[in-house]
């Protein structure tokens, strides 16, 4: 009996430690999924992933400026294009304008000596 009772209480003390240790990964698990924390790790692996982005955009414009600011200049252009196409519009307007007034004085001063 006596050697029955210390094994019992050897395996008691086991599950003992080992649901211990359960309950121990178990709070661990709950914290590493918890909002806050997942939230955390998203957020500084972003800033990471940003910061990797723009030290390779900087390597790359310090390998080919002139290509670089091509592309600027393309994509600026894309994003202005209608207060652009509306510029030019009103330029060519202006400038009918005057022809117009040039070809009307012409006729006008034709007719007059005629």
């Amino acid at each position: 009996m006596i050697g029955e009772t210390t094994d019992m209480t050897a395996a008691k003390l086991q599950a003992e430690r080992a649901r211990s240790q359960l309950m121990d990964t178990a709070q661990r698990l709950q914290n590493r999924v918890s909002p806050g924390t997942l939230a955390s790790n998203v957020w500084q692996d972003a800033k990471d992933k940003g910061a990797d982005l723009a030290e390779t955009a900087v390597d790359a414009v310090r390998k080919r400026p002139v290509a670089v600011t091509g592309v600027v200049a393309a994509i600026a252009l894309f994003l202005a294009r209608e207060p652009l196409v509306d510029l030019a519009g009103k330029m060519t307007k202006g400038v009918r304008k005057k022809t117009n007034r040039k070809t009307a004085s012409k006729t006008q001063s034709t007719e007059k000596s005629a």
